[in-house]
């Protein structure tokens, strides 16, 4: 059970070694209000003076405390690394700098507090790091946090009560730290600010231990028997009550042994009942009893917890990769895995697979079935198209004869008028596949291949090479989409065994004719009454007066006759059905050629493409030069990982049988 609390302070060294505490270590946060006595405690468990001293806050950062049990000098068989001194310390942030002095220690921890919170009172959540060696002390880990205050003073923002709770509460929040809670016993317990921001983050009471300081100076006639026993506010771990030196006891530089032997004289003649379970001397083992059992308790869970983070760490530094040493294999590897993910992702093969959108393969299904398709569907084989504008073009068709009969020149017209509104939805579908194949890039440099990340050139060249093949592609495919709609217009099929609108048109032009034939012997007939009637309408115009026929306008719209009606039905019928036709040749036509000219086109030249533009000795160094924050990204995950499997190997030197 001893080498617990020693085994925590070596992980807690290891991982200060890479600069982050990754993983949340046993230790004890000290909390109380400006004032309430925190450094005369941790003074009394070090048995040294070495903290700063003066009114107001003192304590401006946090400082990690590691008191470490060592051997007298007279019993070391040799001396701690050349150590010829009964007790020192040493801090992080000097390296190889032994102070055996501790007022030299005092002022290390002044010129580094002023060094990182400046000069007048400011506060920093930057801890500083102490290790005290002593054959005096019980193994400990304290960190003694700034005091609670409430107004500001000096250069201290206005916000500096709330920095301060926030500092404390990020030590305290920590579910493996002990809560030493600090209360002066001249002020009311119910009032305590360490007790309330402990009850914040441990509400059960399971980490927090309540130290009374000041017992010595509760007015006359008071006493805090009934705090120490429990009475007033239960604490789980215990009360422990201490006197702390004066003010005139620190000027006139009195010792902290002849204060310990004053304080257990108080005890005695005040509280004779809990003199044995009071005191500063009391205090430090009972502090080491409770970290060790914390320890104790904690250490399965933080094993734990350092082979998942060894595991996550081991991937990570996987996925930056090794330094290159073969430019050619490694600039030949990546090519083929980035063509074999580009490719894998359009086949719907890929290993990393999007379960919120569609991409690659299934995105271009989705364009040519779903939206090239419904697009095509929506259009109107009419649309745009009114009565008049067919009887118009059935008109211009026959020049200035009278339309006895429906001419197919109408028709042709008319039909490869709608039929050219089929090219703007093709092209846009060209368009939309064209995009989805850049996406895909980009998709493959995120998901697929970690590894080109590492080189930020060769991937912009990828890019560049990528970018330009589907550029080059491009206008083909387009142009082959407008051949397609082209050929529609060069030859309208009206044999095309669908186009069986037509069948039943030459019916009907043939009924037409043979009305004609017996209309012209009527015709002859109402023309010799005609003869007889007299003019009226058109007749001789009176003298002085013209009319301008040319005058009258053409009107917009009016009422068509019966045949006109007809005429119109029938062109409109052939259109649809024609249009119909060729819309469903269009929407099948238009995806394959994409897929040749375009998508299949990419798939099978991408590689040979990549090597052949990439693959040039006088670019492969400059290609694959590594960017500076990956080469960082692995040294410093290198570290981290290191720093784990050390931690490992400590944590896995405690035997079973010492947790027990």
């Amino acid at each position: 059970m001893e080498t617990l609390i020693p085994t925590i302070n070596r992980l807690q060294e290891v991982f200060l070694t890479v600069g982050a505490e990754i993983v949340q270590l046993p230790q004890i946060v000290v909390v109380g209000s400006q004032s309430s006595g925190k450094s005369s405690v941790l003074e009394s468990l070090v048995g040294r003076d070495f903290l700063p001293r003066g009114s107001g806050i003192v304590t401006r950062r946090p400082l990690v405390l590691q008191l470490i049990n060592v051997a007298p000098l007279k019993e070391r068989l040799r001396t701690e690394n050349g150590i010829k001194a009964e007790e020192w310390g040493t801090f992080l942030h000097c390296k190889n700098q032994i102070f055996t002095d501790f007022l030299e220690i005092r002022k290390e921890i002044e010129a580094e507090t002023h060094r990182g919170s400046g000069d007048n009172k400011g506060i920093s959540p930057e801890p500083i790091y102490l290790k005290i060696f002593s054959p005096n002390v019980l193994n400990l880990t304290l960190v003694d946090l700034p005091g609670i205050t409430k107004v500001p003073v000096g250069d201290q923002p206005e916000d500096i009560e709330a920095q301060v709770q926030e500092m404390i509460l990020s030590f305290i929040s920590n579910p493996n730290s002990l809560i030493l809670a600090v209360s002066p016993a001249n002020s009311d317990l119910a009032t305590s600010d360490a007790l309330k921001l402990a009850r914040e983050v441990d509400p059960d009471g399971r980490r927090t231990l309540l130290v009374v300081s000041k017992l010595d100076l509760m007015d006359a006639g008071t006493d805090a028997l009934e705090v120490l026993l429990g009475r007033v506010i239960p604490i789980r771990l215990g009360i422990v009550g201490v006197v702390n030196r004066s003010q005139h006891d620190i000027n006139t530089q009195k010792t902290l042994q002849d204060s310990m032997k004053d304080e257990q004289a108080f005890l005695q003649r005040h509280y004779p009942s809990l003199a044995s379970r009071a005191g500063s001397h009391y205090l430090a083992k009972t502090l080491s009893r409770l970290l060790m059992h914390h320890i104790r308790d904690c250490l399965p869970e933080l094993k734990t917890r350092v082979t998942v983070l060894s595991a996550q760490y081991q991937a990570q530094l996987n996925s930056y990769g090794q330094p290159v040493e073969d430019h050619s294999a490694t600039l030949l590897q990546i090519v083929t895995k980035f063509a074999s993910d580009y490719c894998s992702t359009i086949e719907g093969t890929a290993r990393h697979i999007q379960t919120s959108e569609l991409c690659g393969g299934a995105r271009i299904c989705y364009i040519f079935h779903e939206t090239f398709g419904r697009t095509l569907q929506s259009i109107d084989p009419l649309g745009g198209l009114t009565d008049l504008d067919i009887l118009t073009a059935i008109r211009n068709a026959t020049g200035p004869r009278p339309a006895l009969f429906v001419p197919e020149v109408s028709f042709e017209l008319l039909v490869k008028r709608q039929i050219k509104r089929l090219e703007e939805p093709s092209l846009r579908c060209v368009e939309l596949v064209h995009e989805e194949l850049q996406r895909i890039i980009q998709h493959c440099s995120s998901f697929s291949t970690q590894e080109l990340l590492r080189f930020p050139k060769l991937h912009d060249s990828i890019v560049e090479v990528v970018t330009g093949l589907l550029r080059k592609r491009l206008p083909i495919t387009n142009e082959m989409v407008h051949n397609l709609v082209a050929i529609e217009l060069a030859y309208v099929n009206t044999k095309h065994p669908d186009f069986t609108d037509a069948a039943q048109v030459s019916a009907y032009v043939n009924s037409q004719q043979a009305e004609a034939s017996d209309g012209g012997k009527r015709w002859k007939n109402e023309k010799v009454t005609e003869d007889r009637t007299p003019a009226t309408g058109f007749g001789s115009p009176s003298k002085g007066q013209a009319i301008n026929l040319l005058d009258t306008a053409m009107p917009t719209s009016r009422k068509l006759s019966a045949k006109e009606q007809r005429d119109c039905e029938v062109i409109q019928r052939l259109i649809k059905c024609y249009f119909l036709i060729v819309r469903k040749s269009i929407q099948d036509s238009v995806p394959k050629t994409v897929m040749h000219f375009l998508v299949n086109h990419v798939k099978e030249h991408l590689q040979s493409e990549l090597v052949g533009q990439l693959y040039k000795q006088p670019l492969l160094r400059e290609l694959l030069i590594e960017s500076q924050e990956t080469a960082q990204k692995r040294t410093d995950v290198a570290h981290m990982l290191e720093a784990l499997k050390k931690a490992n190997t400590i944590i896995s030197e405690i035997r079973e049988t010492h947790l027990w």
